[in-house]
């Protein structure tokens, strides 16, 4: 048995996180064109991701409707409560729960379904949004993660998969992450940036020039699979094209002279100032429209933290009091980190509060998932079943907020995905997905 992270010339080849078959591309608005430009603010995309679950106790309001009771937990929210929704009792049917939470969060993918692999995952659906809105913005994502890189399969450090189930490495330092987004490619940066594009350019032209006389000796039916494989080959060159135009493109003006760049999450008594100022640069790459798509994992599934100045009455190790078993101290170190982390998903969703857009504000604009992908239950099981998930922003979008909407039991997590696809012009059922989901949309 394989796994399906090694890559191959041909894999890599298919699997850029290009689109295929969108019909809109030739009437999609040029690189550097901003959104106020166009009259239309755009959509944006943010999915934030915890670890370990939840207390769920402590998570889940008693009763439903518009007129609910935050519970516990979610109180830390109640200065945005007008902002979001809670959904509960949705799950990922095909998923197996345990650990692997952050590598099925986006995908609902069963990992073990695909014959021939131990390990198989599919495209996230930040990155199908991605493929579409990367052709207008310098960036078609941004992946950010408190560990950074892609971990391993079942542990992954990164949210988001490309079109073959490739995890896509997310980065942990802030300046690192700063300098992508505002800082220009001056001299022999910017000329070795050219270089590779056209090297991308020249591997092309050789890979298509092949097939093409492959494409003459071959049958019908290999014909056509190496037309969808071309189809793939043309779309990259269509990314490589759009990466050379944004060579000549300014980058936006920011400053970042004022920003505690080197924060560091392993600070224990500083980790709210690395939240923070992640949650910071999600805001400026959304405001500037260098990227309409992000996703930020605040660690990794079964990660102990960095949470031990939190005053927890036994272990600070996040992993170890997901598995509490029942125990009442346990549970609430579980309620008090689940606090902390809400605490810094605030500051997010007060940033883009309070930058005007159109007739509405940056949250009006940008729908937030915030989450995880298991529930450590009322006895510390890893289940896959009433995951805790938050909806937020997206009121100019057509999303009903301040509510606490119950669903069945089983219902899936795909249902929201697929609500987030059509805000984005891309109308298909997402993964396991039944239709939108309903209560949450108009």
């Amino acid at each position: 048995m394989k796994c399906s992270w090694a890559l191959s010339r041909r894999t890599f080849l298919r699997g850029a996180g290009v689109a295929v078959g969108l019909p809109l591309l030739d009437a999609m608005s040029h690189p550097g064109v901003a959104a106020d430009q166009q009259n239309v603010p755009p959509p944006r995309l943010a999915c934030v991701y915890v670890p370990n679950g939840v207390n769920i106790r402590k998570w889940v309001p008693d009763d439903e409707g518009s007129n609910y009771t935050l519970s516990p937990t979610l109180q830390t929210l109640a200065e945005f409560r007008d902002d979001f929704s809670v959904l509960s009792q949705l799950s990922h049917p095909k998923t197996k729960g345990g650990h692997s939470g952050g590598d099925t969060f986006l995908t609902g993918q069963d990992l073990g379904g695909t014959p021939g692999f131990d390990y198989k995952n599919s495209i996230s659906v930040d990155q199908l949004i991605a493929e579409k809105t990367g052709l207008v913005t310098r960036f078609p994502s941004i992946e950010i993660s408190a560990t950074g890189g892609t971990g391993n399969p079942g542990h992954t450090q990164t949210l988001a998969f490309n079109r073959e189930g490739i995890p896509m490495p997310a980065e942990r330092r802030p300046r690192a992450v700063f300098e992508r987004l505002f800082v220009a490619d001056f001299g022999n940066a910017r000329a070795a940036r050219k270089k590779q594009i056209a090297e991308n350019k020249s591997i092309l032209d050789v890979v298509i020039a092949e097939a093409n006389s492959l494409n003459r000796k071959l049958g019908a039916s290999d014909q056509r699979k190496l037309d969808e494989y071309l189809t793939s080959v043309r779309e990259i060159e269509r990314r490589v094209e759009r990466s050379e135009q944004w060579l000549d493109i300014p980058y936006p003006q920011v400053s970042g002279s004022n920003m505690p760049l080197d924060a560091d999450p392993s600070d224990h008594i500083g980790s709210h100032v690395y939240y923070q100022i992640m949650f910071d640069l999600m805001y400026l790459a959304f405001q500037t429209d260098t990227t309409r798509v992000a996703t930020f994992q605040m660690a990794r599934e079964a990660h102990g933290g960095w949470l031990s100045n939190l005053g927890l009455t036994q272990s600070s190790n996040h992993h170890d009091l997901s598995h509490h078993g029942g125990d009442a101290d346990m549970l609430e170190g579980l309620f008090r980190i689940d606090k902390y982390y809400l605490t810094q998903f605030a500051h997010f969703l007060g940033r883009l509060k309070s930058q005007s857009e159109g007739d509405g504000t940056l949250l009006d604009r940008t729908m937030i998932v915030y989450g995880s992908g298991m529930n450590s239950g009322e006895g510390g099981g890893h289940s896959a079943q009433n995951l805790p998930i938050l909806f937020a922003g997206g009121k100019s979008l057509g999303f009903k907020l301040g509510q606490h909407l119950a669903y069945k039991d089983g219902v899936p997590l795909s249902n929201l995905f697929t609500i987030l696809l059509d805000r984005f012009g891309i109308h298909q059922q997402f993964q396991d997905s039944k239709g939108p989901l309903e209560g949450l949309a108009t």
